[in-house]
């Protein structure tokens, strides 16, 4: 298959079925952009980065939705298959050999994961399928998008999906048409981007230019974004940092069998809200989109992000996408 136009690789942790992944499979296929899926076949809420271990797992052809969702092709191409695994599971099958078994020739551009129903900011970001899928695309080395829509009622969904479609089209813009490392092939840990850590550089070695160390960041899979977007968006965006969220009784249980036995149940909760500056809660909070910058891989790893880049990220934009986003 041809890669002339490139490709956006899909994938979510409600299921290929969800509302949320119809929407905006729809979206991006009317919007023109080729499209390939490798989701979950059904929810993986809160699976964060759970992967199968030895486990078999099979991989379908949805080709079925083309004609349930009204798919066009001349619009554009598009590949639906489903996975008997985690949102991270669906990310390493694809990267790691599956995307070439199954549609050989396809190497796609972006990852993008969602459009997630219910809020991921703050400490979701370790709990979160979403955000795992997308974050294990980066250690693939994928550009990568994760994106949430911050209630738990689907209606009034479509804000998200276009909220979506915008942000992958601004980065499409600075990203090439295919994929510059795929798996890695090499590993540069003197790359501007890159943090020193535990040297501490007077003048960090991005300092001459914070907006293309960044964008290499995002194309080489160190960098990802994390996008959420509020019921009745007032179409506004801002970049942020993790805010504070902290869930309130959220365990209930029962005694049974004479209390030998209590059942304990994780689920609904009340949430507080510390304010924070400039962060995806107290953004989303005020009606605005929230896009966070987010390293990929943990402090003190080699190919950590600098944290005064990350820093300069948060810092050169009042309102609106990341600039670096932009050449």
């Amino acid at each position: 298959m041809s890669n002339e136009n490139g490709w956006i690789l899909l994938t979510n942790d409600d299921g290929i079925e969800a509302p949320g992944f119809r929407l905006l499979v729809q979206a991006l296929n009317k919007a023109g952009h080729n499209l390939v899926a490798f989701a979950p076949h059904e929810n993986n809420s809160a699976a964060g980065m759970r992967i199968n271990l030895g486990t078999p797992m099979e991989l379908r052809k949805r080709d079925d939705l083309n004609a349930l969702w009204g798919l066009d092709d001349a619009h554009s191409e598009t590949r639906l298959f489903e996975l008997e695994g985690t949102p991270c599971d669906t990310m390493i099958v694809a990267l790691d050999g599956g995307l070439e078994h199954a549609v050989p020739g396809i190497h796609p551009r972006l990852v993008v994961s969602g459009v997630n129903l219910g809020p991921n900011m703050s400490q979701d970001s370790y709990h979160s399928g979403t955000m795992g899928a997308a974050r294990e695309a980066g250690l693939y080395g994928m550009p990568a998008i994760a994106s949430s829509f911050t209630s738990f009622d689907p209606e009034g969904m479509e804000v998200a999906i276009k909220a979506t479609v915008e942000l992958v089209e601004v980065a499409l813009e600075m990203l090439p048409n295919e994929p510059v490392n795929l798996r890695r092939p090499s590993v540069d840990v003197s790359a501007p981007h890159v943090s020193r850590w535990p040297k501490n550089l007077e003048k960090p070695a991005w300092k001459e230019n914070p907006k293309d160390a960044l964008q290499t960041a995002f194309k080489q899979g160190e960098l990802m974004l994390n996008l959420n977007v509020p019921p009745g968006w007032n179409g506004g965006v801002s970049t942020t940092r993790l805010g504070m969220r902290w869930y309130r009784d959220a365990v209930a249980f029962n005694s049974i069998d004479g209390d030998d036995v209590a059942t304990f149940t994780i689920g609904a909760a009340s949430i507080d809200h510390s304010p924070v500056d400039q962060s995806d809660c107290d953004v989303v909070s005020e009606g605005d989109a929230s896009v966070s910058c987010l390293p990929v891989w943990p402090q003190t790893h080699p190919l950590a992000l600098d944290e005064r880049l990350l820093t300069w990220a948060l810092e050169s934009c009042e309102g609106g996408y990341p600039a670096w986003l932009y050449a």
